[in-house]
């Protein structure tokens, strides 16, 4: 190869490197910064859950772009998963994930948690590919978190933590013991 060709090539390469590494980190959250609580979670979620999660709303690409190369830590891509309503998202949030097998426990808490609950239900699976006979994730309700999760009461202007279980209008609320009793004996039942 002549010295004018090896020059050309070198100099190409360098452009090539240049352009590819000024592209780096130039993603950034796209969430107004005008919706405060949104916003927050965005850059939590960037911060705590980018290395294994998808979402591109956030600046976040962890997830592995190939199934078939996927490691054991990439969890889903929310751009194409759907995760609402809010509830399940701090259920997950709370308790590692669904599997428990990856996912801290608690990665985020109180209203740091509500906030990244509130923007993953708000914001996932927006580039979900259309499927017929499937509810596309915007037309499903984001939900609302149970009193007792981390959102202000209206009511006080107070935040509580205590865990409070989601119950249908106008029914009592037993208590978590109970709960589990009840889904364990409905599971043996009709097993």
């Amino acid at each position: 190869m002549s010295r004018l060709a090896r020059i050309l090539a070198l100099g190409t390469a360098a452009v090539a490197v240049a352009a590819v590494t000024a592209a780096c980190g130039t993603q950034k959250i796209a969430v107004p910064t005008a919706e405060a609580q949104l916003h927050n979670g965005a850059v939590l979620f960037q911060e705590r859950c980018s290395g294994c999660h998808s979402l591109s709303y956030a600046a976040a690409f962890g997830s592995a772009a190939n199934v078939r190369t996927a490691q054991a830590i990439n969890g889903p891509n929310f751009n194409q998963r759907c995760e609402r309503p809010i509830d399940r998202v701090l259920y997950a949030i709370e308790n590692g994930g669904f599997s428990g097998a990856y996912m801290p426990q608690n990665v985020v808490v109180g209203q740091d948690a509500v906030d990244v609950a509130k923007f993953v239900a708000t914001y996932a699976g927006r580039q979900q590919p259309v499927q017929s006979g499937v509810v596309p994730c915007d037309k499903k309700p984001v939900g609302t978190l149970p009193a007792g999760s981390g959102q202000p009461n209206p009511s006080t202007g107070s935040t509580s933590t205590a865990a409070a279980a989601v119950t249908p209008p106008g029914t009592a609320v037993a208590s978590a013991a109970g709960a589990s009793v009840r889904r364990a004996h409905r599971h043996t039942a009709h097993s």
